[in-house]
């Protein structure tokens, strides 16, 4: 029996990604150029159909939130605020070997709805009815 360390394969990846991302970051600041980039090779990098989905949720983004930086986020495509945290990001379905992506919003997102209220979102397709959900969610996450 294999001994399990708690993390898999993947997820030791996303960690080794992480510390690099965040150099890199270090590095460039809130340089949009280089968040840009950053997402942009992180959107490229993606297998057909999470790369559909990256690509809609990078252009609803830009258009609703224009305020908030693209920036990886353990090599996923994410947008942050001024201060640099993260409030919305994606992780492909690849990535992780999972059967659908998920776009996930951090606690600093305002969709507070009474005492519960969802943070994360399967996604399996692009549709003009997905795009205006997340609209609407980041318009509201941002307000």
């Amino acid at each position: 029996m294999a001994k399990n360390d708690g993390l898999s394969e993947a997820e030791r990846e996303a960690v080794k990604e992480r510390a690099k991302e965040l150099r890199a970051q270090a590095k460039a600041g809130k340089n949009r150029e280089a968040g840009t980039k950053a997402v942009r090779e992180a959107i490229d990098a993606l297998g057909d159909s999470d790369k559909a989905l990256a690509e809609g949720f990078f252009e609803v983004v830009g258009e609703v939130a224009p305020d908030l930086v693209p920036k990886t986020y353990y090599g996923m495509p994410g947008f942050a605020n001024d201060a640099g945290k993260i409030v919305v990001f994606m992780q492909p379905a690849g990535k992780f070997g999972t059967r659908y992506s998920t776009i996930g919003f951090e606690d600093r997102a305002n969709l507070d709805d009474g005492d519960v209220w969802p943070t994360a979102f399967a996604v399996t397709a692009w549709t003009p009815a997905v795009k205006k959900k997340f609209a609407d969610l980041v318009t509201k996450a941002v307000s």
